[in-house]
């Protein structure tokens, strides 16, 4: 095992295996929530289109906030309790069901508080593992991590078909539910981890509030032409693969007649891009240079996102199903690049707002894209809007590919606090 290597650490694996279980519950309930929506409640374009925009509207509430909260708690505390707050609410779903009480209402409630918990989550387990594995070990402990998320991608979201198929998807949702019970469990095993200690402040001036805090992290993003780009990139990615993926299942189940099973492959098949994508992005990035790496993946990878709204049975169904697995590779590098760079541009003391500034814009134009997919198909068609995420996905590469950002070679050095940034 090499020095630098995260897997020495025990507080990491601890970490990885308990993000596993919660990324397979994530996937899980990801493909379970809208069948559950579309098959046993009836939903219109537009209703799905309002449940997807609830699932992560919270990032555009309460994600700018929760970054300054995180810095100021035990990011130990923060996981576990978002996970148990996750199981609880997924809990409920197939106890409605089981009583003939479920509602389109109670989903609404549903992902919308989920969408809360996984603010704290997100935010927490980016912030928490720079003081997990140290600065030297942050590329492979991202590139690790990133590599599970594709896994669960792979794996829960066929899962997530399959348990559908086979069990129904209030059922499914029952094992979301599980899955994050067991990764708060998991998380009880890392030792606490304090909050990221305070800038100073200078003798007779006030500590900063929340407010200045918040807008600390916000031009520390804005003000940095690299980090700038990288947000705009992924939001941009985001927005496009937000709008494809709210129509997809009515797309699949209703508009196709394809089984659920159908729909859960397909997405795995994106989760296997971005699987390829994250075990590639290190060894790429280091013999190409990371900024040379993220360009090229944009240029050559991106423009698949146009295949995807070529989805249709039969041979249609194989080349939309590379295209995506072609984009989601570029995301995947994207990912472990991305997040390092940010990471090693960044002091520990910003860390947590930085994420959540990064979060705000990435999933909060989720919400966005949702929210524009659910009024697009109602107005235009489902074909119509996948063809408007597919322009989105295969463009977002350009404000990375036109920044500095892709003339840089190596990783930056860390970063020291400035209150001035």
């Amino acid at each position: 095992m090499r020095p630098n290597s995260p897997w020495r650490i025990r507080d990491f694996r601890t970490l990885f295996t308990a993000s596993a279980l919660s990324q397979l519950g994530t996937n899980i309930g990801y493909v379970a929530v809208p069948l559950v929506a579309v098959a046993a409640l009836d939903a219109r374009p537009g209703q799905v289109g309002a449940l997807a925009t609830l699932s992560t509207i919270a990032f555009l509430v309460i994600g700018l906030p929760a970054g300054a909260w995180v810095d100021r708690l035990s990011h130990r505390r923060v996981l576990i309790t978002a996970d148990l707050c996750r199981a609880l609410l997924f809990a409920t779903v197939p106890l409605a069901w089981w009583l003939d009480v479920l509602t389109l209402g109670q989903l609404y409630a549903v992902v919308l508080l989920n969408g809360c918990a996984t603010v704290f989550f997100d935010v927490g387990s980016q912030s928490v593992l720079p003081q997990l594995v140290g600065r030297d070990s942050l590329v492979q402990a991202n590139a690790d991590i990133n590599t599970l998320i594709a896994a669960g991608n792979v794996a829960g979201r066929g899962a997530g078909g399959g348990l559908v198929a086979l069990l129904t998807a209030p059922v499914a949702v029952l094992v979301t539910a599980g899955a994050h019970l067991a990764s708060a469990l998991r998380l009880t095993a890392i030792r606490q981890t304090p909050a990221a200690a305070p800038a100073a402040t200078p003798p007779g001036q006030k500590a900063a509030g929340l407010r200045t805090q918040i807008a600390e992290g916000v031009r520390h993003v804005f003000g940095n032409p690299e980090l700038r780009a990288l947000a705009l990139t992924a939001a941009l990615g985001n927005l496009g693969s937000a709008i494809v993926n709210t129509m997809l299942p009515v797309w699949f189940v209703r508009d196709l007649d394809l089984s659920p099973g159908a729909l859960g492959l397909f997405w795995a098949a994106g989760g296997a891009g971005l699987l390829v994508g994250a075990r590639c992005a290190r060894p790429v990035a280091t013999r190409l240079g990371y900024g040379r790496t993220l360009g090229l993946a944009g240029l050559c990878f991106a423009p698949a996102g146009l295949l995807v709204p070529l989805v249709d049975r039969g041979f249609w169904l194989f080349l939309a199903g590379a295209g995506w697995f072609l984009a989601m590779f570029k995301v995947g590098m994207d990912n472990v690049i991305g997040v390092s760079l940010r990471q090693r541009m960044t002091a520990d003391v910003l860390l947590g707002r930085m994420n959540a500034t990064f979060r705000f814009l990435l999933t909060g134009a989720l919400a966005v894209g949702a929210a524009m997919s659910g009024a697009l198909g109602e107005l235009a068609g489902v074909q119509a809007t996948l063809w408007v995420g597919g322009v989105f996905m295969a463009t977002a590469f350009l404000p990375v590919f036109l920044s500095p950002v892709r003339s840089r070679r190596e990783l930056p050095e860390q970063q020291t606090h400035n209150t001035a940034a």
